[in-house]
């Protein structure tokens, strides 16, 4: 009963810790007669930086991802769902492909929880495409 406590209490504190996240957004606009961006940001600890992207279903989007640490990934979400269609971590650091659905996609940056939680800073520089209807 004892270690059911002690599971449970460090449960509620990483729920706690993952809630304390600051997600900060921002909206990419392509330049006119452009149909990509680079994008340079900084990330420190548990900051997410989210970027917002309106696309068509059909559309490739590339999406290019260098940092100075090997801890900082991105992943990609499809409008109105958390589960992501690319999970850097897991993949790499560049992603190619056909958008299933027409609305706002986020790639969100973010560092490994073993960088977030030393107050690590990486520097980045995010590469976008969408080509398409």
């Amino acid at each position: 009963m004892k270690y059911l406590l002690i599971i449970l209490s460090c449960l509620c504190f990483s729920l706690s810790l993952a809630q304390a996240n600051e997600i900060h957004e921002e909206r990419i606009q392509f330049e006119a007669g452009k149909s990509g961006a680079t994008i340079n940001g900084q990330i420190k600890g548990y900051k997410i930086v989210d970027y917002l992207l309106h696309a068509e279903a059909g559309q490739t989007i590339s999406v290019k991802f260098a940092a100075n640490s090997t801890s900082a990934y991105f992943n990609l979400l499809p409008p109105e769902n958390p589960i992501a269609l690319f999970t850097g971590s897991i993949a790499g650091h560049s992603y190619n492909g056909v958008l299933p659905l027409t609305g706002v996609y986020k790639i969100r940056v973010y560092l490994m929880r073993n960088a977030a939680r030393r107050g690590s800073t990486a520097k980045y520089k995010l590469t976008l495409k969408i080509e398409g209807n």
